[in-house]
């Protein structure tokens, strides 16, 4: 069994993470900017890049991703790779997102050059948008004003459900040999549309969600109103027409190739998480 450190352990993905390589009988520590730690954290501040010297030790592998809000990942997790190599890791699996390969320049992009180049056995996982954003992102507007609001138009994506991608990683942390030094895009089962979505919402809930098309100056206030900072909003914006353009409507096989289990449905998703709009 190895000791594995997960960047970004209290998020939707890394929560779940912790609790399967548990599970398979590895030790995992779980990387925080907090000063108070508990027995299983590290202290490590992806922005100042205090205990970046010290989370690594003793540690076999790593599992590392951006935290939501910054548009420069390459600065944050250029550094941790570094780490890794410096202490030897015997494997990192890092976590983007789909289409992050698209482009050399992106900040996304360049992280996985470096640890592509950085000698270290390594995989990359780029999932599509999360399901679970419906019960965070985009939470507010459902409970206050039953829609989800999105410049998206009728344009798909093939959600997959944050469960998923964990599972994923959890295999490869684990497995050090089917998928060596590989990347992998990571989708749900099928490509919806949002008002797919909040039909499928509204009937796990017994109550009328709908989906708004809005434009992209309408979503930029509203994400300026909520205190996002002006670069990430734009980030947001970027993304959210590559989707409209029908970049997230792809689907791939890599859940069921790595996990051998067929990605969790939405309709199944709605379900299990359907106390989050009631």
């Amino acid at each position: 069994m190895s000791k594995i450190l997960i960047v970004g352990a209290s998020g939707t993905v890394g929560t779940e993470l912790v609790r399967q390589l548990r599970s398979k009988g590895h030790t995992v520590l779980r990387s925080t900017s907090k000063s108070t730690l508990e027995s299983d954290q590290v202290h490590l501040n992806l922005q100042t890049k205090a205990g970046l010297d010290t989370a690594f030790v003793g540690i076999d592998k790593a599992f590392f991703l951006s935290p939501p809000g910054y548009v420069n990942q390459n600065e944050l997790l250029i550094p941790l790779i570094d780490e890794a190599r410096k202490q030897s890791l015997k494997k990192v699996v890092l976590m983007t997102a789909m289409g992050a390969n698209a482009v050399d320049s992106t900040p996304f992009r360049q992280a996985e050059i470096h640890l592509e180049k950085s000698g270290l056995s390594y995989n990359i996982i780029r999932p599509n948008w999360f399901m679970q954003n419906f019960n965070s992102f985009w939470l507010h507007g459902i409970l206050h004003d039953t829609k989800v609001a999105l410049p998206v138009g009728d344009a798909k994506a093939s959600f997959i459900d944050a469960r998923d991608i964990a599972s994923v990683a959890a295999v490869l942390l684990d497995d050090d040999v089917r998928f060596q030094n590989q990347a992998f895009d990571l989708t749900g089962e099928t490509a919806i549309s949002h008002a797919q979505a909040a039909s499928v919402i509204s009937n796990a809930i017994a109550k009328s969600i709908k989906f708004e098309d809005i434009t992209p100056q309408a979503m930029r206030e509203t994400l300026l109103g909520a205190g996002l900072p002006a670069d990430y909003t734009e980030f947001l914006l970027m993304i959210l027409d590559y989707l409209k353009q029908g970049a997230a409507e792809r689907v791939t096989d890599t859940v069921q190739t790595i996990t051998g289990k067929a990605p969790i449905a939405f309709e199944a998703y709605a379900r299990d998480y359907r106390n989050a709009w009631v």
